[in-house]
């Protein structure tokens, strides 16, 4: 496993939120950036794709999650209160707690795996045309294990400034995955591809 931003010890999400730098300033800060952060990612397994989404489901539950986390919140969180967040976070520190909880629930984490799949996704409404008559548009790519029904870890990127290649590389070199058989599609199975990589063993990659 590469370095991690999370110190967090416990399997609960929240100690791993917790561990997520808060780059907002002090003054004035009244909703903690894990309470924002849990409220997002509940709410967006709620279907939530929007800051109005976010702060109706955050104005819904707000008496039931106050009392089970046992916090005291004058009112929800708004969707402006949403939007200064989210342009303050480090979403690399988000993206490495969010893998790290992901594989703590794992019972031997990341050397339990024995198989990932790598898939390429255009995000929806992201496509926009381009001066040269082309379209250019925001992708993610994704290491799902699907013998856990879960991503083990992604990133997104612009297509004028990196490539699925590049981005995959980076993915896989975070982790220890020495003897894992890695399923991509075949624009991956290149032989520069694993020329370049970091390899720790007998890892195979199949289309």
């Amino acid at each position: 496993m590469s370095e991690s931003v999370s110190v967090a010890t416990d399997l609960d999400l929240i100690s791993y939120l917790k561990a997520i730098p808060d780059a907002r300033m002090r003054r004035g800060v009244r909703i903690p950036a894990w309470y924002l952060l849990l409220v997002a990612v509940l709410g967006i397994l709620s279907r939530c794709q929007s800051l109005r989404d976010l702060e109706r489901f955050a104005i819904r539950h707000h008496g039931v999650l106050t009392k089970a986390l046992g916090i005291e919140l004058r009112r929800p969180p708004s969707d402006s209160a949403f939007r200064y967040f989210f342009q303050q976070v480090d979403v690399a520190a988000l993206c490495v707690a969010i893998r790290d909880w992901t594989l703590a629930q794992i019972p031997g984490g990341a050397t339990d795996l024995d198989q990932l799949v790598c898939d390429g996704k255009t995000l929806r409404g992201s496509i926009e045309p381009t001066a040269g008559g082309g379209s250019a548009f925001i992708a993610q790519v994704t290491l799902y294990s699907a013998a856990l029904g879960v991503a083990i870890s992604q990133a997104c990127y612009a297509t004028g400034e990196n490539h699925e290649r590049a981005v995959l590389k980076k993915l896989l070199g975070e982790l220890d995955l020495e003897g894992v058989l890695i399923q991509a599609d075949a624009l991956h199975t290149q032989r520069p591809f694993f020329d370049s990589s970091r390899s720790r063993g007998p890892t195979s990659c199949s289309q």
